[in-house]
């Protein structure tokens, strides 16, 4: 029981409070309802209030004309119609929308404002464009006159300039007369049209000297320049480059390539119509034009210099040509005498004349080729710096021949370096292998190794097979060098052999010399030096060194470097 009364309040009291919700947010809904009601009213009314009859009654005091007295009839139409027929509909709307509060219909309500709001929104514009047009109408005079005086004061300044300058403006002074009169007369026609109240009328005059004035302001800066240009300083340039063409060309100067005739009469025309323009004050890019002419002229000028340095250059390089092209033939005939000689001499290879042939043939192709590049400069029919370029090709082909050349020529020079190398190492080899034979017959060994011998002999044929290969006609270069570096190592290897046997005996012979003094005294040291000796003459000089050495080094440490130390002594 207790359990459904708590179910009962609880379902009383949510509903309660739903209900108190729902009747909160319609009254904020109504509230909101009734603000955007009473601004509305308030639009309306300065709708009503828009000072436009005030201002169409400034406008009616200055009707003097049919143009004006139709705006204004227009405007006045306009705005009754706004204050009588749409205003009232809002009156109406406003008064739809309280009807529909009271019916608590907020919805459709809230639409229904919409559509006030658009309403109000097409009345405003309406209203306003029309203040604008009557402001337009009512400060022209104010405005229109302010520009005119600001113009009236730059017309000054120009027919001051004008004046003052009048000698600069040649033949087109009577046209600037007219056209400054021309603007006198627009002057005048903006007061007459003003004193009509033709606002209309007077922006177009207005702009019309706005243009008319600072074309004028053109004129009188750019045709001074313009006569300058046209009438002084093109015709000069033409006449300069014209006779400078004509003294290139004599000079043997190839200018086919610059169309300059041609170009100098285009430029006169250019320039004839251009003045046509000017005649009529036609001032469009007429600047522009002058200027890139006078440009075309300092091109073909800066082009004339080139073609100078160009056969300076040309002349310079025809120099280089002959010198190089002659060191190289002298070279090639020389080597061509020789050959037979060199074929006897040494292995000179097939594929070394062919080489030489080859690079023969390539000469000959080349000179034909500066035959044939002289022959077009003598005819006039390149310009030098076609020339030029052609000759530098030809240089550097004559410069890659000249190295291949070099590069056979020093094959052949080495060759005889190669001779000239071997019979000096032979001489030194010999002489060193005289050295060992003299020093070890000059030691007296008991006993020489048969190593030393062995190498003796293979260094003896070595250097017979040198002998032999100089005297191989024709002679192998590449044999020639391979017996002489065998024969080198050879040589170095005995002579190396007879330096250590000779040292090792002598080094042995002063160590048991040395020892002698310590064998009464010590018998290990006699019986050590007893081997020593033994060793010493069977030849085992290295093996008898040591064993005397290392006995003596018990009692004396250090004993080699002494017995080094008495060996140089």
């Amino acid at each position: 029981m207790g359990s459904e009364l708590y179910f009962s309040t609880l379902y009383i009291v949510t509903i309660f409070i739903i209900v108190l919700v729902l009747n909160i947010l319609q009254r904020i809904r109504r509230v909101r309802l009734e603000k955007k009601i009473s601004e509305f009213e308030k639009e309306k009314n300065l709708l009503i209030n828009a000072p436009i009859l005030n201002k169409l009654s400034k406008v009616e005091a200055l009707v003097k004309n049919n143009s004006l007295e139709k705006s204004y009839s227009i405007w006045e139409k306009k705005f009754e119609l706004a204050r009588d027929n749409e205003i009232p509909k809002i009156n109406d709307l406003i008064i739809e929308v309280d009807y529909l509060m009271e019916k608590k219909k907020y919805k459709k309500a809230l639409f229904k404002l919409v559509e006030i709001e658009i309403k109000i929104y097409e009345i405003r514009t309406k209203i306003n464009t029309i203040l604008e047009q009557i402001k337009d109408i009512t400060y022209s005079e104010e405005k229109n006159r302010t520009t005119v005086t600001k113009l009236k004061s730059k017309y000054r300044e120009l027919k001051a300039i004008f004046e003052k300058t009048k000698a600069d403006y040649g033949e087109f002074s009577n046209t600037i007369e007219l056209r400054l009169e021309a603007i006198e007369k627009r002057f005048q026609e903006f007061e007459d049209i003003m004193e009509k109240n033709d606002y209309e009328e007077v922006i177009y005059i207005v702009k019309g000297l706005t243009e008319m004035i600072n074309h004028m302001k053109i004129v009188i800066e750019e045709i001074p320049e313009i006569i300058l240009m046209g009438k002084h300083l093109i015709p000069k340039r033409s006449e300069d480059l014209s006779t400078e063409y004509i003294k290139m060309v004599r000079n043997g100067y190839q200018l086919d390539f610059l169309n300059v005739e041609y170009n100098i009469s285009e430029t006169e025309k250019k320039v004839n119509n251009i003045f046509d323009r000017v005649k009529v004050l036609n001032l469009e890019d007429v600047t522009f034009e002058l200027k890139t002419i006078l440009e075309y002229f300092d091109v073909i000028f800066y082009d004339f210099e080139k073609e100078r340095i160009n056969k300076k250059d040309f002349e310079e390089k025809i120099e280089i040509f002959r010198k190089k092209n002659k060191h190289i033939q002298k070279g090639m005939d020389a080597l061509f005498v020789q050959i037979p000689e060199f074929k006897k001499v040494y292995n000179f290879s097939d594929d070394n004349i062919d080489s030489l042939k080859l690079i023969s043939n390539e000469l000959n192709i080349l000179n034909n080729d500066y035959k044939q590049l002289l022959a077009f400069e003598s005819k006039k029919t390149f310009p030098y710096s076609k020339l030029c370029k052609d000759l530098e090709i030809i240089i550097l082909k004559l410069i890659k021949m000249q190295e291949k050349f070099n590069s056979l020529v020093n094959h052949i020079g080495s060759m005889k370096e190669d001779e000239e190398r071997a019979r000096t190492q032979l001489y030194n080899i010999t002489n060193l292998l005289k050295q060992s034979r003299y020093k070890m017959r000059k030691s007296k060994l008991p006993v020489v190794i048969e190593t030393y011998y062995v190498e003796l002999n293979e260094a003896s044929l070595a250097i017979k097979e040198i002998e032999k290969e100089l005297l191989k006609k024709p002679m192998d270069i590449d044999t020639l060098n391979i017996r002489v570096d065998t024969a080198r190592d050879l040589v170095f290897k005995h002579f190396n052999t007879t330096n250590d046997i000779v040292r090792s005996a002598l080094l042995a012979e002063h160590s048991i010399v040395y020892g002698n003094r310590y064998r009464s005294n010590k018998q290990n040291i006699s019986d050590a030096l007893a081997l020593s000796e033994k060793l010493f003459y069977e030849g085992s000089y290295k093996k008898s060194l040591e064993t005397s050495v290392e006995a003596l080094d018990t009692i004396e440490p250090g004993i080699y470097k002494k017995i080094l130390e008495l060996c140089k002594e």
